[in-house]
């Protein structure tokens, strides 16, 4: 008992304060990382940061990474830059009166950063599509379609949704919204009124088949006239030709009546007629055997002088 009293002396040596500094060592310690951890936003990519002071804006372009902030004073906030996509499906009327049923809408838009801190002022980034989109997209995509009929419609879709883009935009542009696609995805018509449309285009499809086949019939005479004319101009060619040489051989004769013996000459293969005449002196065969030769040149010779004889006694006379 006597050994757990302490003296006078030892208990002023202990500093009942030293408790109360470690504790506020610790707490200093904790705020300052509290501070430096919230001193500091990732702003992370296809995002854009805003830093409001108070409440305020005081930056709308803060870009992706990490970016400085007074803790308690300012904030950081991101907000998706990135395309966004808006849809619907509404009910429409063409202008011939037909009930277009489930008509889907898709609208493809992204903010400009420009005015990034306009639509967070007057409108709010979660407002944009309950006060801007909702009303607009309904609206103008009704009003156009209510200008054409239905059948312009089903054949002409890509135009029609081009004209709603460019209303769109029109529209949407002044407050910061940048429109950059538009799409009608559905059509849905009555039964009875597709059925007609269906008919038709069976109708059409079978007019352009006959069509194609008056064009390949027309293609066919035309080739056909083509290939006469081709062979009356070659026949026409081939007859002038002949009259040319006609008359190249005509002029020939003209300055040289022994022309035609020279054509004779050209057109003679060398081999003797076999036999030509029927009484005096015919040529025969000289390919024949000796006898037939002997014979044949006896006979010749006496027939030369039968017909000198005669020559002879004619003279004399």
């Amino acid at each position: 008992m006597a050994n757990n009293v302490f003296s006078t002396e030892e208990i002023k040596k202990i500093n009942p304060k030293k408790p109360v500094i470690i504790v506020l060592v610790i707490v200093i310690i904790a705020v300052l990382l509290v501070v430096i951890f919230n001193s500091f936003t990732i702003v992370n990519e296809g995002f854009i940061g805003v830093k409001y002071t108070f409440g305020k804006i005081t930056n709308a372009d803060l870009t992706p990474g990490l970016n400085f902030c007074i803790p308690f004073v300012e904030e950081i906030r991101q907000v998706d830059t990135r395309e966004q996509v808006y849809s619907v499906t509404e009910d429409a009327y063409t202008s011939d009166t037909q009930s277009v049923e489930e008509l889907r809408l898709k609208l493809n838009y992204y903010y400009d950063t420009a005015k990034l801190s306009d639509i967070i002022r007057t409108i709010g980034i979660d407002n944009v599509e309950n006060k801007l989109l909702v009303q607009n997209v309904a609206k103008i995509a009704k009003n156009e379609i209510g200008k054409i009929k239905a059948e312009d419609l089903v054949q002409s879709r890509g135009a029609v949704q081009q004209k709603i883009q460019d209303a769109l935009s029109e529209a949407l542009l002044p407050s910061g919204i940048i429109v950059s696609a538009f799409a009608i995805e559905n059509l849905s018509f009555d039964e009875a009124f597709e059925a007609s449309i269906q008919a038709k285009v069976i109708a059409e499809q079978d007019a352009l088949k006959m069509e194609n086949k008056t064009k390949e019939k027309e293609e066919e005479a035309r080739q056909r006239v083509i290939a006469a004319q081709a062979e009356a101009d070659s026949t026409k060619l081939e007859a002038d030709a002949q009259a040319y040489a006609i008359q190249a051989v005509q002029e020939q004769l003209a300055d040289s009546p022994d022309y035609i013996d020279y054509m004779k000459i050209n057109k003679w293969d060398g081999k003797l007629p076999t036999f030509i005449g029927d009484e005096i002196n015919p040529f025969v065969n000289i390919d024949s055997s000796a006898s037939t030769a002997g014979s044949s040149n006896s006979g010749t010779q006496s027939g030369t002088q039968s017909t000198t004889s005669q020559s002879g006694s004619t003279d004399n006379e």
